[in-house]
């Protein structure tokens, strides 16, 4: 009961829910008993099923518990309630939890790899996305050394665009030099912004809403989707659209635990896996889109920047997507570089 109460007043601190509001996962709750089943998969994320990409584990949940009928059940726990990313990822690799969908900004953490999605301007659209998660090639090679690690890379959802929420407009990498930003706790986004020579801190998420509301920070590095639905734009009125990465949610599951599953059970979870996930992530960019429309309605300001500002970020960030290539493999980098840009 304790750790439930827990759980919920941070999803209220992180959504800025009324206190008031019911208890946010109310409407997920399954509509069968699983305490029958002969499996169990305990999955854990940060992210909030207001977001379509956490919605997927409660879609794996139902398809997987109706197709193998009862005997695998998906106990997904969404909204940190089995603990911080960080603390998660180990009991992952020990086996306490089995499965995790981990924020792209983590990933790295399990192999230098998973940080491809972060390299600015490479995965930088959903068309881009889908189309390298539709390359079997590139997309096994991806989970390739995490695998040696004792952890599958079975599939990703995401939560959008990257760019730049702020109190004032920018439209220049000038003005943005004169923003402070909140950015994730992530060594590719500390270099990406150093080499952008814009200021910024590292900073926890809970502590986010309090840091933009008091002007410890003036801007934040994130997603419509996130910004618009965690209500950050209530203080920061204006976003640049910068598009230079996608943010992701990587499904990882522990190999050890995944092996011990009876094979047709083994075949079922990763058919659904995919499945489910390639419906969430179109899901998703037509979220980002409405998001953006309910924004722009609420007098949100929504800044293209121009071609030329844009050119100035891709150009200093190239040195940051070299260094990462020497952890990632270059070949491998390059490869996925002549793919996309196919």
């Amino acid at each position: 009961m304790q750790r439930l109460v827990s759980s919920l007043l941070f999803a209220l601190v992180l959504f800025c829910v009324p206190v008031f509001a019911a208890d946010p996962l109310a409407a997920w709750q399954p509509n069968f008993d699983p305490s029958g089943a002969e499996y169990t998969y305990l999955l854990s994320t940060v992210a909030h099923p207001a977001i379509e990409g956490g919605t997927v584990g409660y879609r794996i949940r139902d398809r997987i518990w109706e197709e193998s009928q009862g005997r695998l059940y998906v106990d997904y726990r969404p909204i940190s309630q089995l603990g911080g990313e960080k603390d998660v990822l180990r009991k992952l690799k020990m086996g306490a939890v089995q499965g995790m969908l981990c924020s792209s900004v983590l990933a790295p953490n399990v192999s230098p790899r998973l940080g491809l999605v972060n390299l600015p301007f490479l995965i930088d659209s959903f068309s881009k996305l889908e189309k390298f998660r539709q390359n079997e090639s590139l997309f096994s090679a991806y989970g390739v050394d995490a695998d040696k690690k004792g952890i599958m890379v079975a599939d990703f959802t995401g939560y959008g665009s990257y760019g730049w929420a702020t109190k004032t407009p920018v439209k220049t990498l000038a003005q943005a030099r004169e923003q402070l930003f909140r950015i994730a706790q992530a060594p590719v986004n500390v270099d990406l912004y150093k080499a952008w020579g814009v200021q910024f801190t590292v900073m926890p998420w809970p502590d986010v809403p309090q840091a933009l509301q008091t002007g410890v920070i003036s801007g934040l590095d994130h997603t419509p989707i996130v910004c618009n639905i965690t209500k950050k734009f209530t203080v920061a009125k204006s976003y640049t659209n910068i598009d230079y990465a996608q943010g992701l949610y990587i499904h990882l599951i522990n190999k050890s635990w995944f092996n011990r599953l009876p094979e047709d059970l083994q075949q079922l979870l990763t058919r659904i896996i995919k499945e489910e996930s390639q419906q969430v992530r179109a899901l998703t960019e037509k979220q980002q889109l409405d998001q953006i429309a309910a924004a722009k309605a609420n007098g949100i300001v929504f800044i293209d920047l121009p071609a030329a500002e844009k050119a100035k970020l891709v150009e200093l960030a190239e040195p940051v997507v070299q260094k990462w290539g020497e952890k990632i493999g270059m070949d491998y980098l390059n490869k996925v570089r002549q793919q996309l840009n196919h």
